[in-house]
């Protein structure tokens, strides 16, 4: 993930560009990894970082940051973030990344959201402050081939009744742009500042429109995160028309293929 320059640089110029945001501020980390989003808020001149892990890199994450000095503006804490005890009643910020395919699955924004009610000041900042999940449609035939015409010979032997569960899990890869035949439509949008756990436990309607005359064989899901807050906004987009992320984008294969003709819409709904 640290070399995910579409992710890193996103977090590190939505903190680093607007150090009026955390100059002597409390900030949280929450999902701290190596550490790297403290450090940037740290020398973005917070006034202190409490940075929370429960996997074992929080003990990497305690040497980086001594191997960088700033050990006495940072702290680590080891321990599930709805177990831990925090030695402030309040923090003005809290950065996490948090997001995961399909933007919701990992399910750490749970904790999130239980660390901004437990301890985010009044007026205090999410980074990042909002996130919309995006879906569209692609011609894929064959790679829709490839992945489940794979069964029906496998060394020899037939396994065609795995099809229904190889469609039922969903493809994580990098779509090639090529592959769009429509646009994309949101079928989620989270305000990070105000949101609650019920809202990721959504159902949402969807229409696409092709621009081109072709065959539907999958959907595809991308997101973007946006930090809003400050002088210089940031967003984080995962879209198959930018630089690749370590996300990729999910893909969802239809059973049957969708003849579609230019202008022609698609509606669903996303249970």
């Amino acid at each position: 993930m640290l070399k995910d320059v579409v992710r890193t640089k996103s977090y590190q110029n939505a903190i680093v560009k607007n150090p009026h945001l955390f100059k002597d501020k409390i900030v949280l980390d929450v999902g701290c990894g190596t550490g790297i989003l403290s450090m940037f808020a740290a020398r973005a001149g917070a006034k202190h970082v409490y940075s929370i892990e429960m996997a074992d890199i929080h003990q990497y994450a305690t040497k980086i940051i001594k191997e960088n000095g700033l050990q006495n503006k940072i702290t680590v804490i080891n321990g599930k973030v709805e177990e831990i005890e925090l030695p402030v009643q309040k923090v003005d910020v809290i950065i996490s990344e948090w997001m995961g395919y399909f933007l919701l699955y990992e399910g750490m924004l749970d904790s999130v959201l239980w660390a901004r009610d437990k301890w985010m000041a009044k007026d205090g900042l999410m980074f990042p402050d909002r996130a919309v999940l995006y879906l569209t449609a692609i011609e894929d035939e064959e790679y829709k081939h490839e992945k489940l015409g794979f069964w029906d010979n496998v060394y020899g032997l037939k396994m065609s009744c795995l099809k229904k569960w190889a469609k039922m899990e969903p493809l994580v890869d990098y779509v090639p742009q090529k592959a769009l035949v429509t646009n994309d439509c949101p079928v989620l949008d989270l305000d990070l500042q105000t949101c609650t756990v019920k809202d990721l436990d959504f159902s949402s309607e969807y229409t696409l429109t092709a621009f081109k005359t072709d065959y539907v064989h999958a959907y595809v899901s991308w997101f973007e995160t946006y930090f809003s807050h400050g002088k210089i906004p940031v967003k984080l987009s995962t879209s198959m028309e930018l630089k690749g992320t370590h996300w990729k984008q999910a893909v969802f294969y239809v059973d049957d293929e969708i003849p579609i003709k230019k202008g022609e819409k698609i509606k669903g709904s996303i249970l």
